[in-house]
């Protein structure tokens, strides 16, 4: 079993090699607008997945498959002289499923986003169904005789502070 490190290396040189070979040297009018996402190579670097995306519908999608089969040992060719390694893996073409996945994702989404908007709009026209704070609140006769007592306290301290400034003022003046 190879290196791990040095099978993601070769992994990383396969993608290129593949991606190159694919844009200047496969002449194939099926091939569609392709692009090479990933390369997995196995532990004892004798196979490699190739992960591909194809921009446009189902028929771009089948007809650049078939392509790539048919093109399948003129890029093992290519890979094999570009990686130098003694065994040239094999390659197996797969379509990536990572953009359905994301497509499929927008559309849960824009569809959480319209649920959103919905019930903004329901919350907008609504009243509450009983009073505004729906806590009953004690009702305290002594919080009321409290408040009383500290607003007398508050004013005679003032007339005390006052009382005293007088009396500084006359000490100072004695």
């Amino acid at each position: 079993m190879a290196d791990p490190a040095r099978a993601k290396k070769i992994a990383d040189r396969i993608k290129v090699l593949v991606a190159e070979t694919l844009e200047y040297r496969v002449k194939d009018e099926r091939l569609g607008f392709i692009t090479i996402t990933d390369v997995r190579v196995t532990g004892d670097l004798q196979n490699a997945s190739v992960f591909y995306t194809v921009f446009g519908g189902e028929a771009e999608r089948a007809e650049t498959a078939l392509a790539l089969e048919s093109a399948k040992g003129k890029l093992r060719s290519a890979v094999g002289k570009g990686i130098g390694i003694r065994l040239t893996p094999t390659l197996e073409f797969i379509p990536d499923a990572l953009p359905d996945g994301a497509a499929h994702l927008e559309d849960l989404l824009l569809t959480a986003k319209q649920q959103d908007a919905a019930v903004a709009a329901a919350r907008a026209g609504a009243t509450y169904a009983g009073d505004a704070d729906p806590y009953k609140k004690p009702v305290d006769d002594n919080a009321d005789e409290a408040d009383e007592v500290e607003a007398g306290a508050g004013a005679g301290a003032d007339a005390d502070a006052q009382s005293d400034h007088g009396s500084k003022d006359d000490v100072a003046g004695a």
